[in-house]
């Protein structure tokens, strides 16, 4: 079967060569009713534009685009987080071999809708979500169905994800069998999917082991993480070990621990998640639960480069434990 064409598509919709075009590049010229009985065209026929050639007329180099949204107020937050260093890591392999260069949007939380809308309106290859939280997700793929979210996101846009349930839930497992029986938590954001997903991996671990469930929180920031730790040590001096929901708050929570005059792993045992540079330098070196970003945004990238993926695709990763010198016993 030959694939279809831009033609094709717009005999399914019953509108005009250039009002698919139109639509297809986000153009004005279109009313809503025209647009999604364009996009319905698309997905039934699975129709994918031809990338190079409309960056070729347009004039915008081939690119993938990476883009991440945060609260965070400081303009250095993404350069600062090792996570999206990863991501940028893996995306850059692939992009370096197959000729694109990679653009970075690292945009606030507050007028993320238009920012997002400006990006998918000039987007090329396709775009990585590394954060992006559903609702905007969703935003950007009804404008630009070329992209690939890298966390747990709304149901039409393809995903990429860890396993972040299973991976708490075995963290937990661990620090059990380590003897540990009054495991705290340090949650990430309310809002972040991945946060959500570990948040209920340790409720069902704790719930299933019989264990009971305390738990405090902030966002993915080494301070956070500190801030965190230290008030559950208030509240609970008897705390034994720590699960934490990212290496960078586990970092801070391992300052506060020795802070109070505790040891790490003798007094309270710390678990982190990612396996980032934040694991390795921590003092001890935290064990973590390794999520593969650079391996998620490699082939995350792989699929863009073959047009857009299709809606609803889902593939999980798994996570596995790296033990380091702050759970030994």
């Amino acid at each position: 079967m030959s694939r279809p064409t831009i033609e094709d598509v717009a005999r399914a919709a019953g509108v005009s060569r250039a009002t698919v075009s139109r639509v297809i590049n986000n153009e004005p010229g279109a009313a809503p009713a025209v647009r999604a009985r364009v996009h319905e065209a698309i997905a039934e026929l699975g129709y994918r534009p031809n990338q190079t050639a409309r960056a070729l007329a347009s004039g915008r180099p081939r690119a993938v685009d990476v883009i991440a949204v945060s609260p965070v107020t400081d303009g250095g937050w993404l350069g600062t987080h090792p996570y999206y260093s990863r991501v940028l890591a893996g995306a850059m392999s692939v992009a370096e071999s197959a000729g694109l260069q990679l653009r970075v949007h690292a945009i606030r939380t507050d007028g993320a809708g238009e920012a997002l809308d400006a990006v998918a309106a000039e987007a090329t290859v396709g775009a990585l979500l590394a954060n992006v939280t559903p609702p905007l997700a969703a935003r950007f793929y009804r404008r630009c169905r070329r992209a690939v979210s890298l966390v747990a996101t709304a149901e039409a846009v393809p995903a990429f994800e860890a396993d972040n349930a299973a991976g708490t839930y075995a963290a937990i497992e661990h620090l059990h069998e380590l003897g540990r029986r009054r495991i705290a938590a340090v949650h990430g954001p309310e809002d972040n999917t991945c946060a959500i997903d570990r948040r209920e991996g340790y409720r069902r671990a704790v719930r299933d082991l019989g264990l009971p469930e305390i738990s405090d929180g902030g966002d993915f920031l080494r301070e956070d993480g500190y801030a965190a730790a230290r008030r559950l040590l208030e509240r609970r001096p008897d705390i034994d070990a720590m699960f934490v929901a990212c290496d960078l708050m586990g970092a801070g929570a391992v300052q506060a621990i020795t802070a109070t005059g505790r040891r790490v792993p003798h007094d309270v045992s710390v678990v982190g998640f990612d396996d980032s540079v934040a694991a390795v330098c921590a003092n001890p070196p935290l064990t973590t639960m390794r999520m593969p970003v650079e391996e998620m945004a490699a082939e995350a990238t792989r699929l863009l480069l073959e047009g857009a993926p299709p809606a609803g695709l889902r593939r999980r990763f798994p996570v596995h434990l790296v033990p380091r010198e702050s759970t030994f016993s």
